[in-house]
């Protein structure tokens, strides 16, 4: 196999592809969300649709994982989705609706190991699933279980930290003083060795909840 062969192997452009598609479901989750919870935004700019285009970041959804993925620079796999815009226009509901938003875009990474899980399981009972078929499940549960879980740290420009913000009332001002540091902090979290270890426990943990539901379907 000549390097070339090697840089843009199958199993590397199938990662690539399926870290997109889950980056994309993850975005359209919370404008799909918000959209029902009663913000006029999100749709207002084109983003309750599942067109990849609308919700692709160049840096985030293209580059960055381009680079993490078929040049193997050693890091972990990173990727992210233009930020949703939100208005939350119901100031009786702003924290309720704001927290749930901010939930459904890692739920959807949940929703989708599970449903992959459920339809191969499904399958396996009826025809034989190779280990190209077994790799593409394990490829797909263990890359959303990721951005489920990595999307829930509290530290901008994640997930987790809006849920921070409206859990000790953080203030809109505090919040995108925060938010300026939030890369500096994330990567050197990312490089303490506790946490590493800690993080990659729990993901552990839930990704073999999905295989054990898997071994179930198929006997």
């Amino acid at each position: 196999m000549t390097w070339g062969e090697d840089l843009f192997s199958l199993e590397k452009i199938l990662l690539y592809f399926i870290l997109v598609v889950s980056i994309c479901i993850h975005e359209w989750a919370h404008a799909f969300s918000a959209d029902k919870l009663g913000d006029p935004l999100p749709r207002s700019q084109g983003r309750v649709t599942l067109d990849p285009l609308v919700h692709l970041d160049l840096l985030g959804s293209i580059i960055i994982p381009f680079i993490m993925i078929f040049l193997s620079p050693g890091f972990a796999i990173l990727g992210w989705g233009k930020p949703v815009q939100l208005s939350l226009p119901n100031h009786k509901t702003k924290t309720r609706d704001d927290i749930l938003i901010t939930l459904a875009g890692p739920a959807s990474n949940l929703l989708l190991a599970f449903l992959t899980v459920l339809a191969f399981g499904l399958v396996g009972n009826i025809i034989f699933l190779n280990e190209s078929f077994l790799q593409l499940i394990a490829t797909v549960v263990n890359l959303n279980c990721l951005l489920f879980l990595f999307n829930l740290i509290p530290i901008p420009p994640l997930d987790g930290s809006h849920i921070l913000k409206r859990v000790v009332g953080m203030s809109d001002i505090t919040f995108i003083k925060f938010s300026r540091f939030g890369i500096f902090l994330l990567l050197i979290l990312l490089n303490v060795n506790y946490f590493t270890t800690f993080f990659y426990q729990v993901l552990s943990g839930i990704t073999s909840h999905f295989y054990d539901f898997f071994a179930i379907l198929i006997g």
